[in-house]
């Protein structure tokens, strides 16, 4: 099976978790896209999304499924988003898409998160094939690429990006992230810093894996 196939399979297994009259939380990325499409299919079950990102909210309403801001939700029941690495403990790295603060926004007020992956984004240490992506404010560029490097990583700036906070991104190389979630909880205290792509210490709470011959659940 290829890996768009095992993409539309942890996908199409989000579906059970979705709950009758409730709000979800969409990620942002190629695995959600066959998440969206997915949805679509139950859309009058549910009473409406949040997105991580204009383009998903775009996506969201060509399919029929009504989307709504965040602050106009008493509860996000369900988050369902990719990732870009993900451990056997379920923490991720994600932002690839350009996404990562409003994900992680999302991520943080849902009750429950659901990412779903395919087997190659499965690592036994974070890093190990994604740089970990940090939105900063632009003015704050070259300062927190300083204070990255002063911490052992390799910031490239992502040329031409800009996130839908008008903000920019630097991709880290390099980094130790043996302990996941103290690193996160450092990049979060370079002044500048927007958010990072490093979703350990809001991990998600189930993760199913496209293997091709089933879905895997990690929990």
């Amino acid at each position: 099976m290829d890996v768009e196939a095992k993409k539309r399979q942890a996908a199409e297994g989000a579906l059970e978790h979705v709950e009758i009259g409730s709000v979800v939380g969409v990620g942002t990325g190629s695995t959600t896209n066959h998440f969206i499409d997915a949805l679509a299919r139950i859309r009058h079950r549910i009473d409406a999304t949040v997105a991580s990102s204009e383009a998903t909210a775009a996506l969201l309403r060509e399919r029929g499924i009504r989307v709504s801001d965040l602050n106009s939700v008493d509860e996000v029941s369900l988050y369902v988003d990719g990732a870009d690495e993900c451990t056997h403990h379920r923490q991720l790295v994600k932002g690839r898409g350009g996404a990562l603060a409003r994900e992680k926004i999302i991520a943080a007020a849902a009750r429950r998160f659901v990412c779903i992956v395919d087997d190659s984004k499965l690592v036994d240490v974070l890093g190990t094939t994604a740089p970990v992506p940090v939105e900063v404010i632009p003015m704050a560029r070259g300062y927190a690429a300083r204070q990255l490097v002063s911490l052992g990583g390799n910031p490239f700036w992502r040329e031409g990006a800009v996130t839908d906070n008008g903000n920019a991104i630097l991709d880290v190389h390099g980094l130790d992230l043996v302990a996941p979630a103290e690193t996160e909880s450092i990049l979060n205290q370079i002044t500048g810093t927007v958010a990072n792509g490093l979703f350990a210490r809001r991990r998600a709470d189930v993760v199913l894996v496209g293997t091709g011959s089933e879905v895997r659940i990690l929990s």
